[in-house]
């Protein structure tokens, strides 16, 4: 019988995922080009390389603990589109090289801020070296004990605050900007396109997470209340863009284009939500779609600031 291949290191740190991460520090970035008039090269490269390590050391290190603590074990809805990369179920003996890479990501990232120290504005330190040591806490307490976030209810709030106002202020920072007016703005949007990926997710998992003792927003208050809130978090991700619109200062019409993910694609994905919050099986689909929604979003948040920047 031929044996079956083990997963590559892709798989184990769910590659495809790290667009969540890069689409803040992008358009954070490109925010701090509008403002400044230039980008900074060495900050931009360095805060990529703190962003990619700490968001690799995340997925890694949730998969590791949900495996620990038997909740994918008992998940029998498995959903490649917002839940963990099953790596472990299948192939327990890669446990050591999974403790590697989240370990190695958390090391990188490390090593990048110390860098990055020496490229920005003494004044922005502080700045910088907070939101490195409250992203690794994240990073490895969403789901490791003692702390365990996800599993007392603090899992919606720590994600929404690491991909949205963390990400784009330490993006900010790496180009020698701190809270500035328009960076405040932007802060909640990407968090919160993020958050609906993990709304879904809870539905579809409700099951092994009561069994698990994962106690998120869906385990909390059941499966209708939580599509309203997935609902409402997508509306606020649409207020957020109009904000930038009216407020932006100059042309700024190339954020109405960050909207057309919810002309077309989110329609669909709240239709199957609202309907189907209850049927695992089907919700897997408004899943896929959700996860497109926050694609196209994030591709045209970033067209939108290179477009203003040109």
């Amino acid at each position: 019988m031929e044996k079956k291949k083990k997963p590559g290191i892709a798989k184990m740190v769910r590659a495809p995922f790290l667009s969540s991460i890069l689409a803040p520090l992008l358009a954070g970035t490109l925010l701090s080009v509008s403002i400044n008039g230039y980008l900074y090269l060495p900050g931009f490269i360095l805060v990529l390389i703190v962003g990619i390590g700490l968001h690799v050391a995340t997925n890694v290190y949730n998969d590791i603990y949900d495996t620990l603590q038997g909740t994918d074990k008992v998940n029998v809805h498995r959903n490649e589109s917002s839940g963990g990369s099953g790596v472990l179920q299948d192939y327990p003996e890669l446990m050591g090289k999974m403790f590697f890479l989240a370990r190695a990501g958390l090391v990188i990232a490390l090593a990048g801020t110390i860098v990055l120290t020496f490229f920005i504005e003494q004044r922005l330190w502080p700045h910088l070296w907070g939101l490195f040591l409250l992203s690794a806490f994240f990073s490895k307490y969403y789901t490791a004990p003692p702390f365990k976030l996800a599993y007392r209810g603090w899992g919606e709030v720590s994600v929404w605050f690491a991909f949205g106002p963390m990400a784009i202020l330490i993006a900010a920072v790496s180009q020698n900007i701190g809270f500035h007016p328009m960076v405040i703005i932007l802060m909640p949007a990407t968090g919160l396109s993020t958050s609906s990926i993990l709304l879904v997710g809870q539905l579809i998992d409700l099951e092994a997470d009561r069994d698990g003792g994962k106690h998120g927003v869906a385990s909390r208050l059941g499966t209708r209340p939580t599509s309203i809130i997935y609902l409402l978090v997508q509306l606020a991700i649409v207020a957020n863009i109009f904000s930038l619109f009216f407020l932006y200062p100059g042309a700024s019409w190339p954020f109405l284009l960050v909207l057309i993910p919810y002309v077309l694609i989110f329609p669909k994905a709240m239709g199957i939500i609202l309907k189907y919050h209850n049927n695992a099986d089907r919700l897997k689909e408004g899943a896929k779609l959700t996860v497109l929604t926050h694609i196209v979003f994030s591709f045209f948040l970033i067209v939108a600031f290179v477009i203003y920047a040109l």
